[in-house]
Formats: structure tokens, sequence, C-alpha cells
């Protein structure tokens, strides 16, 4: 079991370090193709990942609360939304020339930091037994994630590569943005062992979370530029292959 926790929290980290790692051998960004691609497969992922592996799982540990049940995962559900909204508030991710690369890392460093904590409260909820929750459903999550660092560590070390840094500067800048991740899914992993009833509210944060990056971030990105299906279809196959694996394996 422990094992199998340390390489669902280090998947992550894994995806932004191999997206860095083009910095090596890709002159140019990823083809817009292959980002809507990956960016729609990895929303599909994430979004069912938080249905059957986070929400599902706090509305259960909340049934001692009869009809209220469901307070735990909405309260939880919109503190992930409001953190998020916060941290583009106070750090938008939005530059990427030379003048502004640290605000650049620092931004999309916040952001993977309640993408950890959404892999280590899924784990936390596997050790606890939660209902609903299973290593099937924790790994997909954890995947869907890392297949959306992978963009994010290239679009981070290729463009200040391009500006003149040299490639292990600027791939050590991309793995930095993604060092945060399991620092913060072992630092939740231990905090929710410490406060088993607020799992639901740990859970229910995490979705919060993944939502918002779906659909502010995720799902903006798979539809920019020239129309294309591509990123719809991915999404949706990403989503029924994880409702199949959950229901098939869990």
């Amino acid at each position: 079991m422990i094992i199998d926790i340390v390489k669902g929290i280090s998947v992550p980290f894994l995806g932004t370090t191999l997206g860095a790692f083009c910095v090596f051998f890709l002159k140019n960004e990823l083809s817009k193709g292959m980002q809507k691609a990956l960016t729609g497969f990895a929303a599909g992922v994430m979004v069912a990942a938080s249905i059957w592996s986070l929400l599902l799982p706090a509305l259960e540990q909340g049934a001692s609360l009869g009809m209220w049940k469901f307070l735990p995962a909405v309260i939880g559900f919109w503190i992930g939304i409001l953190f998020l909204m916060a941290i583009d508030y106070f750090a938008p991710p939005e530059c990427i020339d030379e003048k502004c690369k640290n605000k650049l890392l620092l931004a999309v460093t916040l952001h993977n930091i309640p993408e950890g904590m959404a892999v280590g409260v899924i784990y936390a909820g596997l050790l606890s037994r939660a209902e609903h929750i299973t290593e099937i459903g924790a790994f997909s999550l954890a995947l869907g994630i890392a297949i959306q660092n992978f963009p994010e560590g290239a679009i981070i070390s290729l463009p200040l590569c391009t500006e003149g840094m040299s490639k292990k500067r600027a791939f050590i800048y991309g793995v930095l943005s993604g060092a945060v991740e399991p620092v913060a899914a072992v630092f939740t992993v231990w905090a929710a062992s410490l406060i088993v009833p607020l799992l639901p509210y740990f859970l229910s944060f995490a979705a919060g979370a993944m939502f918002y990056v779906v659909v502010e971030e995720l799902i903006p990105e798979m539809s920019a530029g020239k129309h294309s299906n591509i990123g719809t279809i991915l999404f949706s196959f990403g989503f029924t292959l994880m409702l199949t694996l959950d229901v098939a394996l869990g």
C-alpha cells in the first residue's frame, strides 16, 4: 500500500518533469493539435476521477448528517473553487517573457499546490478505507493530473529557452514548477490522517479545485484556435475510460 501511495504521489511530478525535458529535443512548443489532445484527455480523466473518487466518497462520509449529508461536499467544493480563484487573482499565469519569468514560475507553482493536495487527499481516503475510493480511482486522478502537467512543463521550459536561457536552466525551471506537488500531497496525507472527521471536506475541496482547473484552464485550451473536435473526443474518451475502469475494477 505504501509503495502504491508513493508511486501515485510521484506520477504528477513525473508528468511535469517529462514535459520540461522536451526542451532538450524540441525547438518549438508542442503542436496545437497535440496540446488539445492531451488537454482534452486529461480534462476527461480529471472530471471522472473527481466525481467518482472525490465527490461520491465525500457524500458517503457525510452520511451521519442525514438529510444534510451534502453539506460537507458542497462547502468543501466551494472552498476549493474560491481557493483557486484567489490564486488566479493574486498570481495570474499569463506572462512568459524574461521580465516576468519568476512570476510565471510562482504562478504555476501555486496552481500546482491544490493539484498535489488532490492527490494527497484521495490517497488519505484510500488509507482510511473510505467508501467508493479505490486504488484505480486514486491512480486515475494522479494520471490525469500528470497528463495535464506534461504540456505545462513544456510550456514553461520551451519559451524560456527560446528567449536565450540555457536548456539546462530552462529544464530546471520547468521541473521546479512541479516539485511542490509531491510535497503538498505528502503534507495532505499526513494532515488528513490526523483529522479524519474533516476528510469529506478535504475530498470535496480537491474536487472543487479540479473542476476549477478543468473549466477555467483546460476546456478553453482544448477549444482555442481553429475549430477542431479532437479536444472534445479525447475528453469524452478520457471520461468514459475512467468510468469503465472505476466500475470494472473498483
